[in-house]
């Protein structure tokens, strides 16, 4: 027996992990794509999307804990946002280090606009399954992610 015969490793495609990862870039890569046409990123939508579910003003340090992204990256993220006119940030009168970081009405009428893309998105990549293999498929997602603790909100 030959030392490759004697180690046997396992194929690269033979991995659920590698199947995943084919599809989870072909429909982030496409989702991206799409999302670019409204000059919003990945990063930002996630940002906006958490925004938008919480109805209310929201300082950064929550922003972080909702998103599962560094205070450093939702402080540039913010920033870009800013820039868009996506979002508004005031400064507390009593306190400077806090902030307030509220959607414009511009954000509040792209938001359902992006929602949408997302909806069609995972129709185009998800359509050939059934019903019940969507929601198999689902539910089997995030028991894994509940199982190892995966909380954090993909955004690249």
């Amino acid at each position: 027996m030959s030392k490759k015969e004697s180690l046997d490793p396992s194929h690269l495609k033979s991995h659920i992990g590698y199947r995943l990862r084919i599809v989870s870039n072909a429909v982030s890569h496409s989702f991206a794509k799409k999302l670019s046409s409204f000059d919003v990123t990945v990063a930002e939508w996630v940002i906006l999307r958490e925004m938008y579910a919480k109805e209310e003003n929201t300082a950064p340090s929550t922003i972080a804990e909702m998103t599962g992204l560094t205070r450093g990256a939702v402080s540039k993220l913010i920033d870009r946002l800013l820039h868009k006119g996506l979002v508004t940030r005031a400064e507390s009168v009593g306190d400077r280090r806090y902030q307030d970081i509220q959607l414009t009405s511009q954000a509040t009428k792209l938001i359902p606009k992006l929602s949408k893309v997302a909806d069609e998105n995972d129709e185009s990549f998800f359509s050939r399954l059934s019903k019940t293999e969507r929601e198999f498929l689902m539910k089997t997602l995030i028991k894994l992610a509940e199982l190892h603790k995966l909380n954090t909100n993909p955004i690249e």
